[in-house]
């Protein structure tokens, strides 16, 4: 990995903050910060291209810094730190945006082979949006919602924002380029580029079930989300 990715850790402990700048400090450019408002000025200053947050913190937590960071910093992808009685905490992170989720006490291994991930996503995504901005087709109908290809975001009807995280973006965009044909879960990995995804842990399909509560009317009788039988999924569009 390329010590020009920058690297934010968010924690309100000192020594875990400490262990994880002597950790990745070979691997990544790294930043830590004990609290949201530290984080918010390392934004401004040089936006990371990954953060990993501290769900419990003193003042303003890490839901909400997810939440700003989603919404105006596209491109840095988001882990969430949470403990394993915090399963709501992870639903809500995801929802709200993040990437992806390590419980906590973490193992660095671990910690390190999601941060590669998530980089790796990022910077997918960042070369995708160069190529739709040469593009003047980048708003794709899918159902009564859009897709915005050029700025990675998903409205509903009535215009108002639809927040998704930067895999289900790049799940959404593979169905928007491929309309009207019947994909199997293979095809879909390889096309939105996540080799780590598991095809035999059936992510794809929880990825696609999400994402129906967003675009769906009604999520138990998808209309523009298919599923094939015994062969995969098909976005309908006219």
């Amino acid at each position: 990995m390329s010590a020009l990715h920058k690297l934010l850790f968010v924690d309100d402990e000192q020594d875990l903050r400490e262990i994880v700048l002597e950790y990745f400090g070979t691997q990544y450019q790294v930043s830590t910060a004990e609290n949201a408002e530290a984080a918010r000025a390392i934004f401004k200053n040089a936006p990371p291209t990954v953060a990993i947050l501290d769900v419990r913190m003193p003042g303003e937590d890490g839901l909400s810094l997810a939440r700003w960071i989603h919404d105006n910093y596209p491109f840095t992808g988001i882990v969430m730190l949470t403990t394993a009685a915090e399963v709501i905490d992870r639903v809500i992170g995801l929802e709200l945006g993040a990437d992806d989720y390590i419980g906590k006490p973490f193992d660095l291994r671990e910690l390190s082979a999601r941060v590669k991930s998530v980089s790796r996503r990022m910077a997918a995504k960042a070369e995708a949006s160069q190529q739709t901005i040469k593009s003047p087709l980048h708003k794709v109908k899918l159902g009564q919602c859009e897709l915005d290809l050029r700025e990675h975001r998903l409205y509903d009807g009535q215009g108002a924002e639809i927040a998704i995280t930067s895999m289900e973006f790049d799940l959404l965009k593979v169905f928007a380029e491929h309309p009207n044909k019947v994909m199997n879960r293979d095809q879909i990995m390889a096309l939105a580029c996540h080799k780590d995804w598991d095809v035999f842990d059936r992510s794809i399909d929880l990825r696609v079930m999400r994402l129906r509560r967003k675009i769906e009317a009604d999520p138990d009788k998808p209309e523009v989300l298919k599923t094939v039988r015994g062969a995969g999924y098909m976005l309908l569009q006219p």
